[in-house]
């Protein structure tokens, strides 16, 4: 069930599908936008358990600002005991984050429903809200 959310930043959407939050990044991923986006990352990280999906698939530039969001939103989740996915597909974007390390520690899949199949709920867990 896909539920969606009106956008809080020109930058950032966040919506619920089938039971995680992906947060669709959009437009240019700079110093500027992510001092934007950092705070509602931090809202949207902070739940324990949560199943996030980090959407790239609406970018247009991105720099080393963009690399810091990735690896927060990745640490916070990760040390809440939820699980986080990368959705990206642009070659320029997918070098930095090899160049960077980060596709090591969050392996991007290339489409949202892709993503979406590899990140399976605990068992017991509501798929749908």
């Amino acid at each position: 069930m896909r539920q969606e959310s009106a956008s809080p930043t020109r930058h950032l959407r966040v919506r619920r599908d089938r039971g995680h939050t992906v947060l669709e990044f959009h437009g240019e991923i700079d110093i500027a936008s992510a001092a934007e986006i950092a705070p509602l990352l931090d809202r949207e990280t902070e739940r324990p358990d949560a199943l996030v999906v980090l959407d790239l698939s609406g970018i247009e530039f991105f720099d080393c600002s963009g690399l810091r969001l990735l690896y927060r939103a990745r640490s916070r989740v990760l040390d809440r005991g939820g699980r986080v996915h990368l959705v990206c597909a642009h070659p320029l974007t997918l070098r930095m984050i090899r160049i960077a390390g980060l596709a090591r520690l969050l392996p991007p899949r290339p489409t949202l429903e892709e993503a979406l199949g590899a990140v399976s709920p605990p068992a017991g867990r509501r798929t749908g809200r």
